[in-house]
């Protein structure tokens, strides 16, 4: 069965979130029955077989400024849906994953879901916990 993991909306950005199309109710990470990851945040979405996954970490401690909405990082090819600066999953992956943002990929996801220790569990990747993060 297919498990879908929510984001934990930090309610004051949703002024910001709203122009990327968040939608609480439909988006969010999933994984599905036939063994894909895909998440999505409003208009923009990215789909990967769970196989490409070799990692999954919690990270804690975004600045405000860089943790919401959709956004590229600006010191690796990393990837970001981000709706609170609280603390999310960071997701690696063996072979990059595209995105409207960077037609290159991206070598990992970083996504502010509420259940963070579910999803990087159904990963079955890197339980650690990273101490601090670099900006999603």
């Amino acid at each position: 069965m297919s498990k879908r993991f929510a984001y934990a909306i930090d309610k004051r950005y949703l002024p910001l979130l709203v122009p990327f199309g968040l939608r609480g109710s439909k988006d969010g990470v999933t994984l599905t029955d036939d063994g894909f990851l895909s998440a999505t945040f409003g208009f923009f979405k990215i789909k990967t077989p769970l196989a490409n996954v070799t990692e999954a970490h919690i990270t804690r401690n975004y600045r405000w400024w860089t943790a919401f909405g959709v956004r590229g990082s600006m010191v690796d090819d990393g990837l970001s849906f981000g709706t609170n600066h609280n603390a999310g999953v960071c997701i690696h992956f063996a072979e990059k994953v595209l995105s409207p943002l960077r037609r290159s990929g991206h070598s990992a996801l970083t996504v502010t879901v509420a259940d963070l220790e579910g999803l990087t569990n159904a990963l079955g990747a890197g339980h650690g916990e990273a101490s601090s993060a670099s900006p999603p």
